[in-house]
């Protein structure tokens, strides 16, 4: 995982939503098979009880009071009517009060007495079967009194339980079809719900690391809070690293100028005084006071040099005239020390696109890497030239040359072996590694041809 990079969570938000559209349309899938079962159900039933319920006042009707008893007409249609519903079995009862007048014996009778106009109906088990019963009363003159004659008719329900069975499977594959359509359609679904997002969080992506204005893209209410939390935390950022400027360049100004008045004091007390065990410990007082401004220095560069990465906003200028005027900088200490700074191509405009106070930190710390570690009275040759689409821009030296082995001298804080008593931070290389790599360039260390060491810095040509 890349640093920076956020890691990622334990579960997808497209992979959620699928499965629940998906689960939702198999609850679907399996409410609506009951659903169409039940209602199949009800209206199969329905019809089976407005034939019942036809037949047995047509059998009721055919009830007449004779000499000898009861006659009953069984009509031929009404049988027709109920075998036109399916093979199935029916059955019938004539029950005058508990007796049995004609019909099959033990038939369910009705919890209820029925009326005269209309039929009972209802359900019951008889020899192994579920019936559908209808029953009816009538009143008959019989024996010289009026008798309530019940009327019951049964029909088994095969047939009908059936045809509610085919009814509810087919629903079933309508929905097993559309469950088949369920998962393209929940994928372009929540392609749809997500798409917001991603519309958001590619304006955030465009955005270059110094952008820090508040998010101002269109999203929909629900990324609203998301949008205002986002929007905070850029406010926050920025006000943290508008502190953090200020700090270096506050820090800047109060280690340097300090440390610079207690070392200048010291040098004049060293020039005024005779006695050669004070003038010892003011040669070490002015050797610490250098030592601590030189790390302070390079530590407080090296924050500005991350700072400005972080924020880098590169513009159009002339490598050749920054360099000319940093060797005019550098051309004082190395007067002192005899050293003979040699240039070329500094007289050609070099046009780059980079950050100018960046560049001016990497050449500084390359020269003076190049002036601490020559000898007294050497020579330190500068050379930009172009080599393919970049700027080549070299210092060599003929100091101590690089340590034996293959230590990265541009990791912070690391120092060749041989450094013996030169004083240093480690940190002079790592800001120039870091300035190119911050302009897209890169810097390269090498071993000069008789002696010493050639610090290159390659930065893209605008």
């Amino acid at each position: 995982m890349r640093p920076g990079q956020a890691r990622p969570a334990g579960f997808s938000l497209r992979r959620r939503l699928v499965w629940q559209f998906v689960a939702l349309s198999l609850l679907l899938v399996v409410a609506l098979f009951f659903a169409v079962r039940f209602a199949a159900e009800r209206a199969s039933r329905a019809s089976q009880d407005a034939v019942l319920g036809a037949a047995v006042i047509s059998i009721g009707d055919g009830i007449r009071a004779v000499d000898e008893g009861l006659e009953l007409d069984l009509p031929y249609a009404t049988f027709s009517m109920l075998g036109a519903m399916g093979d199935e079995r029916i059955f019938y009862s004539l029950m005058i009060g508990e007796r049995l007048v004609t019909g099959y014996q033990a038939l369910p009778q009705p919890q209820q007495v029925p009326g005269d106009l209309s039929p009972v109906f209802y359900s019951d088990d008889y020899k192994g079967s579920r019936l559908r019963l209808a029953a009816i009363t009538r009143r008959v003159l019989l024996e010289n009194r009026m008798q309530e004659i019940t009327v019951v008719l049964g029909q088994t329900r095969y047939g009908q339980a059936a045809i509610a069975r085919d009814t509810a499977r087919g629903a079933l594959w309508i929905g097993v079809v559309f469950l088949a359509f369920a998962v393209p359609l929940a994928l372009w679904a929540t392609q749809v719900v997500v798409r917001p997002v991603d519309r958001l969080a590619e304006a955030v992506t465009r955005r270059g690391p110094h952008d820090l204005r508040p998010v101002r893209h269109p999203a929909p209410r629900e990324l609203l809070p998301l949008v205002g939390a986002l929007n905070g935390f850029i406010a926050r950022l920025r006000g943290a690293l508008k502190l953090a400027e200020t700090f270096i360049f506050e820090a800047a100004h109060r280690i340097r100028t300090p440390l610079s008045l207690v070392r200048t004091e010291a040098e004049m007390a060293l020039a005024e005084t005779t006695d050669e065990a004070v003038r010892v410990r003011l040669r070490r007082m002015v050797r610490a006071i250098g030592e601590s401004s030189r790390s302070a220095t390079q530590i407080l560069d090296h924050a500005m040099v991350l700072y400005r990465s972080d924020q880098f906003s590169a513009a159009k200028m002339d490598l050749a005239t920054l360099a000319r005027s940093v060797l005019r900088a550098v051309d004082p200490l190395a007067e002192l020390r005899d050293i003979q700074i040699k240039a070329d191509g500094l007289h050609h405009a070099c046009m780059i696109d980079g950050d100018e106070r960046m560049i001016e930190v990497a050449l500084r710390n390359m020269l003076d890497n190049a002036l601490k570690y020559s000898n007294a009275e050497g020579a330190i040759h500068v050379a930009l030239t172009r080599d393919g689409g970049m700027a080549r821009l070299s210092v060599t030296d003929q100091g101590r040359g690089l340590p034996a082995g293959d230590t990265d001298l541009t990791a912070q804080f690391q120092r060749g072996d041989n450094v013996g008593d030169i004083v240093g931070s480690g940190l002079g290389l790592t800001i120039v590694a870091e300035v190119a790599m911050a302009h897209g360039g890169r810097f390269q260390l090498l071993p000069g041809k008789e002696k010493g060491a050639c610090a290159i810095l390659y930065l893209p040509l605008s």
